[in-house]
């Protein structure tokens, strides 16, 4: 039986396939009775236990200073440890009942509380709380890594989140991981639907076409104006300020200096409004030795297309920023990470690490730190003695920043081990492997649907009602405006 619903699971041709199996697996070895036992060495259950009380209670009494009180005292993402990992990891579906009790009753005294009209409490108070409450419980986001050609599986992680409605608002890529975040991030939200239907394949086949020309082995052949026409069926040719006016998405898309003495950026919406997305795409995926670098272009305030910090030439963003958390954390508040992590140097690692919270993670996770420290003292040594523009000196440094960086999350969807053949990272892919490798991307992500949908439930909630809060209010001030100059011209 175990094994039958386990290939149901394996087998699930669609996330309601998968969650029907995964159900089936938990009644039947009883993880159920382990979801409504509250009694865990995991969270402090008794203290989230307590919170819900009060709220039920507050509601009940419809005490609304009460309940905005209790949520005053504090709302945030692992109170009482409840965002700790191993309390998804337990059963296959869901986590401990009380958890998605407490969320969803914090939820719903959220959405009571941001009604126009709640009795004893004024719009200063709301607009004071739900600002404060947004900022301190902070935002997710989803990263997608340097890829190669692997990223396809970043478009099949993204289709599993799309069907599901929980897509953030902020997303970062880099290398073939800004190609995606693009694609999706360059279209309203209604034509999102055509890109991921299963019969739409033009995104599929253009992006393949794409990539093969950009890794095939006669590359130097192909001329940079010949892949900008690939790239500019997919990428409508928008700065990043327009994009989010029409997307809604902020799009981050990062890029390395191929200089030395320079910086790696993130660009985006807020630091970057004007620079055009495909030369950011192009900059971010540029390998260095396979494409030369890009000189960056933006719209000046003759809506004319020049050329952005003309002097500087970017590429491959993953070689000094595949996970921008630091940048994202700053710009946006950003506090949750969702990791689509295909990138083909560090995925081996990950993987080998990735466990089940036990000894065999400690172990892998201690391995691979110890490997990184004595890699980056071996690093600094050697570069040391080396002038700074030779050729090893910049490999060097090539090497250090790959291996100082972070390349996991909160939350991390990973491609299974039989995807991890490194000769394949930049090999051309048949119409089959596409199609594979996307079909991979949503089984990696339903696993972790129900985790991301409890993690990001009140964080959606609480950024979309500040949005609705800003509207009324400039809405009210546009009328107040207009009454009192109405007032002005009939005086006179």
């Amino acid at each position: 039986m175990s094994r039958s619903i386990e290939k149901k699971m394996t087998e699930a041709e669609n996330y309601d396939q998968w969650k029907d199996a995964a159900l089936a697996y938990d009644e039947h070895h009883r993880l159920n009775q382990w979801k409504h036992d509250e009694k865990s060495d995991l969270y402090d259950y008794k203290e989230i236990r307590r919170r819900l009380n009060k709220l039920i209670q507050f509601k009940q009494e419809n005490d609304n200073h009460g309940l905005l009180f209790t949520l005053n005292e504090g709302i945030h993402g692992n109170i009482g440890g409840m965002g700790k990992g191993e309390l998804y990891q337990q059963s296959k579906f869901g986590t401990k009942q009380l958890i998605l009790d407490y969320v969803n009753e914090v939820s719903c005294a959220l959405q009571h509380l941001a009604q126009p009209r709640v009795k004893g409490v004024s719009m200063e108070e709301k607009l004071d709380f739900f600002q404060r409450a947004s900022l301190c419980f902070g935002r997710s986001t989803l990263m997608m890594s340097g890829s190669g050609t692997f990223l396809f599986f970043h478009v099949g992680v993204l289709k599993a989140l799309w069907e599901q409605g929980l897509i953030p608002e902020i997303i970062s890529g880099s290398s073939g991981g800004s190609f995606v975040a693009a694609v999706v991030g360059t279209r309203k939200k209604e034509d999102l639907a055509e890109i991921f239907d299963p019969e739409f394949i033009n995104l599929e086949a253009d992006l393949r076409t794409v990539f093969n020309r950009f890794v095939a082995r006669n590359h130097r052949q192909v001329g940079r104006k010949e892949l900008e026409e690939s790239v500019s069926k997919l990428i409508p040719d928008l700065t990043f300020e327009e994009a989010y006016k029409l997307s809604g998405l902020h799009i981050n898309i990062s890029i390395t200096p191929a200089e030395t003495h320079q910086r790696s950026r993130l660009l985006n919406a807020v630091t970057s409004p004007n620079v055009m997305i495909r030369e950011a795409v192009l900059a971010s995926c540029c390998v260095p030795g396979v494409f030369p670098p890009v000189t960056l272009a933006a719209k000046n305030v003759y809506n004319e297309r020049v050329p952005y910090l003309p002097s500087r030439k970017w590429v491959d963003g993953s070689l000094s920023d595949d996970l921008p958390m630091k940048r994202l954390s700053r710009l946006y508040g950003v506090n949750h990470f969702i990791v689509s992590q295909t990138n083909p140097i560090v995925l081996p690692f990950i993987s080998a690490e990735k466990g089940d919270g036990g000894l065999l993670a400690t172990i892998g996770e201690t391995s691979l730190k110890t490997i990184k420290d004595w890699g980056l003292a071996a690093g600094y040594l050697l570069q040391k003695p080396l002038h700074s523009d030779s050729y090893l000196s910049k490999l060097i440094n090539g090497y250090i920043s790959v291996v100082s960086q972070t390349y996991t999350g909160d939350i991390n969807i990973l491609p299974s081990s039989r995807f991890l053949n490194l000769s394949r990272a930049l090999a051309v892919r048949s119409n089959m492997e596409v199609y594979e490798m996307i079909q991979e991307g949503e089984k990696a992500t339903w696993p972790e649907i129900e985790k991301i949908r409890t993690q990001t439930l009140i964080s959606r909630i609480l950024w979309g009602i500040v949005k609705q809060l800003d509207q009324r209010v400039l809405k009210n001030s546009y009328q107040s405006d207009k009454k009192r100059r109405l007032k002005v011209v009939n005086s006179q």
